[in-house]
């Protein structure tokens, strides 16, 4: 039983990847389609971000309320109902309109979820379960790539992931069942005795701005790599726009893969040490960067920028019931979730700034300080909360059913 719910939500996270880079594929013919500046994306785009702030900081709430499995299978479909109306879309406004169900849906999945993993399954998972995410993201392209050249319609690459929503999502509520019985509706829920902690409340937990404040800027540095590779790689090295527009997609490779390997490494070592690895392993694609040879050296860093990126967010989010308590964490990862997208949302404009004002050539420099205040702030929470990092993994939480996951 346990093996068939996991199963089942590493296909809800290639779900929640796929939505993740549709936008992109399609927003070349799209804008032109509808009439608006190419500028218009990041609206969408900031839109979507603060529903899922949003939904990822009512999370707890929810959960405690109605159970995983129950806002699992909603939110799912609240995105299948959301990709369905950018399928009908033909206007900017209604693109508008439907981000914000899109956005709300992706961050109950993305906070429950997460979640519900760091509590009952082994660190191995949560890193194949962002492997999972990339995936999907590797995959949404090529379906918009499809829709475009063959059926002539950026429309109809939205239709045919809204339809694969639809039945994940018919699957999830079939399947409510299921998270029952293997105790998903138990173990992911705080006690009886526990009621659902305000904001200010979980704020005042020790240590817990300062594991946000990681999560930001963690985030910030990952969107920053993928975001400014491509015109990194034209404006500072000279490469073609065509040919640094292929490369840059190796960072999501390098995370992806990195992540599947990752998963093996977490067998056996702590998640405190991974994230300290990633950390070194960022800091020595970054330096790459520096060199002033060949491009060649420019395109490895950040393949090794997205490798070290692999194991640094699985990591903090499975550490966090071990840092936290049980009890409360679905509330840290809920505003986790939400510190996450924020810097997202936020960061990459501030570079887009600096990068205007001043050089792109800054790019590395901007990340090494974002890498700093990560490892300190890193070891300031597991300082602050007197954390311990068992080698044992015989200690890691397993789900409590007959399969040994």
């Amino acid at each position: 039983m346990g093996s068939l719910l996991l199963a089942l939500i590493y296909v809800c996270f290639i779900s929640l990847g796929l939505p993740d880079s549709l936008l992109g594929s399609a927003w070349p013919v799209l804008h032109t389609e509808i009439g608006v500046p190419v500028s218009f994306a990041g609206i969408l785009s900031a839109s979507i971000c603060a529903a899922t702030i949003l939904s990822c900081l009512f999370s707890g709430k929810l959960l405690q309320k109605f159970g995983a499995g129950k806002v699992t299978a909603f939110s799912v479909a609240l995105t299948a109902v959301a990709l369905f109306g950018f399928s009908v879309s033909d206007s900017f406004w209604m693109l508008l309109l439907w981000s914000v169900p899109y956005g709300l849906g992706a961050g109950g999945v993305d906070s429950i979820l997460n979640n519900y993993v760091a509590l009952n399954y082994k660190p191995q998972h949560m890193s194949w379960l962002h492997c999972m995410w990339g995936v999907g993201t590797s995959v949404a392209p090529y379906i918009m790539s499809f829709a475009l050249f063959r059926l002539d319609s950026w429309n109809k690459g939205y239709l045919i992931v809204s339809v694969i929503q639809i039945v994940l999502s018919a699957i999830v509520f079939i399947s409510i069942p299921v998270w029952k019985k293997s105790g998903a509706e138990t173990d992911s829920q705080p006690t009886d005795d526990a009621k659902a902690l305000s904001f200010r409340e979980i704020f005042s937990i020790r240590g817990a701005t300062l594991c946000f404040l990681m999560f930001f800027c963690y985030c910030a540095m990952e969107l920053n790599a993928s975001l400014w590779a491509s015109t990194y790689l034209v404006e500072r090295l000279g490469i073609s726009p065509e040919t640094a527009a292929g490369y840059a997609s190796m960072f999501f490779i390098g995370i992806t893969v990195g992540r599947f390997i990752n998963g093996f490494l977490a067998m056996k070592l702590s998640d405190r040490f991974l994230i300290r690895l990633g950390v070194a392993v960022v800091t020595l694609g970054t330096l790459l960067l520096f060199l002033p040879f060949h491009w060649i050296f420019a395109l490895a860093g950040f393949v090794v920028i997205g490798f070290g990126c692999a194991p640094i967010y699985p990591c903090i989010i499975h550490m966090t019931p071990d840092v936290f308590g049980k009890e409360r964490s679905q509330a840290m990862i809920g505003v986790q979730m939400a510190f996450a997208y924020v810097g997202f949302l936020v960061m990459p404009s501030v570079f887009g700034f600096i990068a205007e004002r001043v050089s792109i050539s800054l790019l590395p420099v901007f990340q090494l300080v974002l890498l700093l205040l990560i490892l300190i702030l890193h070891e300031l929470v597991l300082k602050k909360t007197k954390a311990t990092s068992p080698t044992d993994k015989e200690e890691a939480p397993e789900i409590k059913t007959e399969d040994s996951l």
